[in-house]
């Protein structure tokens, strides 16, 4: 790193307090749908919708994990906003992490994932 230049804060490079803050913010946001509710998966907060998994933050990488289309979770990880969702080891393929705390990115991926449980819900 060049002399005088900013390193980022921790929260921007990979999640930590800012990033669980921001994960509560948003999912308080998708809380005014009585479908939606609070929930742990894998120990680990998370959201549902009438009972189906949503999101999770993953307190280890301070990232947020939501489940899209198989589709989806690709584009996200070959255009490196995402990481694969492999706990033990086991890739999750309608899982993504994102480890970066983008608001607008979280934001986004939260309606996405809500849209797509609903949909898997319906049919």
């Amino acid at each position: 790193m060049a002399p005088g230049a900013k390193r980022p804060s921790a929260p921007e490079e990979s999640g930590g307090d800012g990033a669980r803050t921001l994960y509560d913010e948003l999912t308080d946001d998708l809380l005014y749908d009585p479908a939606i509710g609070r929930a742990t998966m894998m120990g680990y907060p998370c959201i549902r919708f009438a009972g189906s998994f949503v999101a999770s933050f993953d307190d280890r990488l301070g990232a947020l994990v939501v489940k899209l289309p198989r589709d989806r979770v690709a584009e996200l990880v070959a255009d490196g906003r995402g990481e694969p969702f492999a706990p033990a080891g086991k890739v999750f393929r309608e899982w993504v992490s994102i480890p970066i705390a983008d608001q607008a990115l979280w934001r986004a991926v939260l309606a996405e994932a809500v849209t797509f449980v609903r949909a898997s819900r319906a049919g």
